[in-house]
């Protein structure tokens, strides 16, 4: 086994952006703890930061986008699923107007992600029903 690496990252679990030190071995996440020097966390982390990262070395994750046909998900590429994506919304915003989308925006993600999600909304669907479990 090759030589441990510590790789300072921001937590990915919700909005409060806690600092962690990843221990990497062989290219896998062997160990997270909370990093001291964070001034949100100062060292201290959940348990869901600290313990939830097996997911990331799960061979059930999808490694491409996947489309239903003919009542099968079937693997495309992204080009034709970011298509197949902007199609439908299209479709339903110019039938049923812009207020028949909705979207619901995460807490366990980035300000900067959560504002480009309702600056979408905005602009490009033209709605603002937009909500999140972060308003709570």
């Amino acid at each position: 086994m090759g030589e441990a690496n510590f790789v300072k990252t921001i937590c990915g679990y919700c909005g409060t952006g806690c600092g962690l030190v990843l221990e990497v071995k062989d290219n896998r996440i062997t160990k997270i703890r909370g990093d001291k020097d964070a001034p949100v966390n100062k060292g201290q982390t959940c348990v869901k930061g600290a313990f939830a990262y097996e997911y990331v070395h799960s061979n059930k994750r999808l490694m491409n986008p996947l489309i239903r046909k003919a009542g099968h998900l079937v693997e495309t590429t992204w080009d034709e699923a970011y298509q197949f994506i902007a199609d439908k919304l299209s479709s339903i915003r110019d039938t049923w107007g812009p207020n028949a989308i909705s979207m619901f925006a995460c807490a366990r993600t980035t300000n900067e992600s959560n504002f480009i999600t309702q600056k979408f909304m905005r602009t490009v669907i033209g709605s603002n029903n937009i909500d999140g479990c972060n308003r709570t």
